[in-house]
């Protein structure tokens, strides 16, 4: 209506003073049309905004996250958050509050050696009921700690093992044993790592020191970790998973027959068959 009243205004030669005063009574109308809109339909304007506006915080948050880097001082938290801000990088630790990120692996002195280990601690595992075996887990010790062993050995938790899986599957707690190929990361495996295992808990630790030609085995005893002793036969035996045995120049070697040969001794020992009993009756909650 305004529109036609400014539109015969124009054209019927009234003075221009008229006509001013009909474009501002317009913009007038129209000012107070836009606060009622306002007034009646508040959250329609809302949602028109906030999620442009979320979405853009959020990005610049990503973009602004700085990457991990060796060294870094970090707390657990914040240390997760930058590592899932990196999908491509394949491993990375939390030592003793100090970011790690692994080097190229090397065959001889990683992938093979790493492979036998978990080949024995495999064959134990399909051996033992209520037992699980893992490879890099990402374990969870403490706020300074977060770890990715090279691989775990661990009791269930229904049959009294001391880790558990987190709402997004990550490793709490102690696992019962944990291994490391410590070639390049020698240092930090026997150093500050073998601390926060020994501070966590982790009953037994295995070390294979390559460039060294030398297992280390610890068990942890009155809160510290206590080396465990070859046999006559150069064989060493696991307090913690009975049957677990390990011939240490064969292993060092490489004659996997010779290894295997000796586990599946220890496997049909009597030793590992009540161990298995314990453990079912642990999980039927038989045990006393």
């Amino acid at each position: 209506m305004l529109v036609a009243i400014h539109t015969i205004a124009k054209s019927s030669g009234l003075p221009a003073k008229f006509q001013l005063k009909v474009k501002s009574l317009k913009k007038s109308n129209e000012t107070i049309y836009n606060k009622t809109n306002a007034v009646l339909f508040p959250k329609t304007a809302t949602m028109t905004s906030s999620p442009v506006k979320s979405l853009t915080s959020q990005t610049v948050t990503t973009q602004h996250l700085p990457p991990l880097e060796n060294g870094d001082r970090l707390i657990r938290p914040e240390f997760e958050r930058r590592y899932q801000a990196m999908p491509g990088l394949k491993k990375a630790e939390l030592i003793e509050g100090v970011v790690y990120m692994a080097s190229p692996l090397r065959f001889k002195f990683h992938a093979e050696p790493h492979g036998n280990l978990v080949g024995w601690l495999w064959t134990y595992k399909v051996a033992t009921p209520q037992v699980q075996m893992g490879i890099e887990p990402t374990v969870r010790l403490d706020i300074d700690n977060e770890l990715q062993p090279d691989g775990v050995l661990l009791i269930s938790q229904e049959s009294g093992g001391k880790s558990t899986l987190s709402v997004e599957g990550y490793l709490e707690g102690s696992p019962e044993l944990v291994v490391e190929i410590a070639a390049s990361s020698a240092a930090i495996d026997l150093g500050d790592k073998k601390r926060a295992y020994r501070r966590s808990g982790i009953q037994e630790y295995l070390v294979w020191q390559v460039f060294d030609q030398k297992i280390d085995w610890f068990n942890l005893e009155n809160g510290d970790y206590i080396s465990l002793l070859p046999n006559q036969e150069g064989v060493i035996c696991s307090l913690v998973f009975p049957g677990l045995w390990l011939d240490i120049s064969a292993m060092l070697n490489g004659n996997m027959s010779r290894v295997l040969d000796i586990l599946k001794a220890g496997i049909n020992s009597v030793e590992h068959q009540e161990f298995i009993q314990k453990l079912t009756a642990t999980q039927s909650g038989e045990a006393k």
